[in-house]
């Protein structure tokens, strides 16, 4: 009998203390998705739906692959009658007057002229021009005319021509202060519809462009002011979804961009002007305005600005969405959140971010070692993007497939990462994607088909490494300087994506510039992985000792408790 009172007792004492435990939990939105609405019910894959169709919209500020696209050009020949730009590209006396080269004919260099102006269209003798001496022309003639290089006569202008997607990638970078704080000021949903606004509206206007200044200055202002499109479309999947389906939903927000990609390149495969490829893609963004009355605001913001009846209606309307419930309890503890508690005084050994840094060697480190990850990603994936025009001569399929491919690789990295690790995957990505770039150079241009199977490995491979590199970057610092360090690494990392755009002016000076800078530093990347810890199965860091700890065995999480 002592015994069994014994155990009663004991019971009792566990089953108070696991409700004094559940009363001392803060119930907030991830407990009630968790426990009571649902992590990704039909509400959730609703929004999902919803913000996808932005999230395609935003891919299409990179139609400037197309509108500023290379095209074949060759110098004028006006004693052979040629005035404007409007002649056959390559008429019988062509090489009469242009010095031959290993890829035809030269695009801009052509023999110096006797002075003569005899010829004509159809006939062009030799004699007209002195082939022992080559002159630098500035006037063109195009092969098409469906591309701002052809309208503004950008000609041999390479380095400007590629100009425009840098300074498409420098406006996502002068967007992100701006989109933050539209966002966290007037609510998810505005941020969302003014930013696909300010899209449709500098790429219908650039449309109209009347030089390339003109055509250039929009890209920039449409970056700037539209390119956060997608971070504010995501953060509207994500806040409301269960912390289980993040990084599922991180990948379907990923692969939408790539469906946007597709998109764009059937579009200016099917409507080959550059000015009407603009109006196609853009004039339909500005269906999302309708969004402002479809679209309720994020639950989060709505609890952050304390506007709680509005909060409490769209929980309740989730619940009814879900078929689930949320009960009074949970109601109340969102409606009335525990009031923080006065602030300590301050600690004044407490080191700040860059001291903590310079006395850490682990945290300095990493600090020096994860933004050159971010650089190699968006390097690597932009650059591969870019380059897949150039691959053959159906460029339109060639960017289709190379952007298809991403779907499979962000997919894959979901599969992955909590299976063989962070460290192995990533690893291996960048391993991956540096050989199949290093082995492309070396691949004849008459083998279509393997050259075209390898380029899609690599864009495959980084894909799934650009998925992976932001959950690894995040497990790696300690909770009070991760979102710093986190967007720091980011913001360095668009040094890439501005570099990107300019590689394949690399390519006149030999092919193979391109793809040995993408897999050599995709090859350090792999290496700089290696020297990491792994943080599969240990727990988010909190504090910098946990940190520093990564990789010993105090680290792991104890799967019995």
């Amino acid at each position: 009998m002592v015994d069994e009172r014994k155990d009663s007792e004991a019971a009792n004492s566990k089953g108070c203390d696991r409700e004094r435990n559940v009363i001392k939990k803060a119930i907030d939105l991830d407990y009630v998705l968790t426990n009571e609405l649902g992590q990704f019910g039909r509400y959730q894959l609703r929004s999902i739906i919803l913000v996808a169709i932005p999230i395609i919209m935003s891919a299409f500020m990179s139609e400037y692959i197309f509108s500023a696209a290379a095209i074949p050009h060759r110098c004028r020949i006006p004693e052979c009658g040629e005035e404007g730009k409007s002649h056959k590209y390559d008429p019988d006396w062509i090489l009469n007057a242009v010095p031959e080269t290993s890829s035809g004919f030269s695009n801009c260099e052509r023999f110096t002229p006797l002075g003569l102006t005899n010829g004509t269209l159809d006939y062009c003798p030799v004699t007209l021009f002195n082939q022992s001496s080559e002159t630098r022309c500035f006037e063109f003639v195009y092969a098409r005319d469906n591309t701002v290089v052809y309208d503004f006569d950008l000609g041999c202008d390479e380095w400007s021509r590629a100009f425009a997607g840098t300074l498409s990638s420098i406006g996502t970078l002068l967007v992100l202060p701006i989109t933050g704080y539209v966002s966290d000021r007037f609510g998810r949903r505005f941020a969302l519809i003014i930013s696909v606004f300010n899209l449709a509206l500098f790429g219908l206007i650039r449309a109209f462009s009347v030089n390339y200044v003109m055509y250039m200055a929009l890209q920039l202002l449409q970056t700037t002011f539209g390119a956060g499109t997608f971070s504010s479309s995501y953060v509207f999947a994500a806040e409301l979804v269960g912390p289980k389906y993040r990084v599922l939903t991180s990948a379907i927000c990923s692969s939408m961009f790539g469906v946007g990609l597709v998109v764009l390149g059937g579009v200016a495969w099917l409507i080959p002007d550059w000015r009407y490829m603009i109006m196609a893609l853009h004039i339909p963004c500005f269906l999302i305005i309708t969004y402002y009355w479809l679209f309720s605001e994020s639950v989060r913001w709505l609890l952050s600005k304390k506007r709680y009846p509005e909060a409490q209606k769209i929980l309740e309307n989730v619940a009814r969405v879900n078929k689930t419930y949320i009960s009074e309890k949970s109601l109340d503890a969102l409606m009335n959140p525990p009031q923080p508690e006065a602030a300590a005084v301050p600690d004044a050994n407490k080191s700040g971010l860059v001291r903590t840094i310079i006395n850490s060697r682990v945290l300095l480190r990493r600090v020096c070692t994860t933004p050159f990850w971010w650089i190699t990603n968006t390097f690597v994936y932009y650059g591969l993007s870019i380059n897949s025009t150039s691959l053959s001569d159906t460029m339109h399929l060639n960017f289709i497939l190379t952007c298809a491919i991403e779907i499979p690789g962000n997919f894959t990295a979901v599969l992955v990462l909590d299976r063989i690790g962070r460290k192995a995957t990533i690893a291996a990505g960048y391993f991956l994607t540096a050989a199949c770039n290093i082995v492309f150079v070396f691949i004849p241009n008459d083998m279509t088909a393997a050259r075209l199977v390898i380029f899609l490995l690599g864009k495959f491979s980084i894909s799934a490494v650009m998925m992976s590199v932001y959950l690894f970057t995040s497990e790696l610092y300690p909770t009070e300087f991760r979102h710093t360090l986190l967007a720091f690494s980011s913001m360095i990392g668009r040094v890439g994506s501005i570099t990107a755009p300019l590689t394949p002016v690399l390519m006149d000076y030999w092919h193979g510039i391109p793809s040995l800078l993408f897999g050599g530093m995709g090859s350090l990347a792999g290496l700089l992985v290696l020297t990491q810890p792994e943080t599969l199965g240990t727990k988010l860091p909190d504090t910098l000792a946990e940190a520093e700890a990564l990789g010993k065995p105090e680290s792991k999480v104890n799967p019995t408790s």
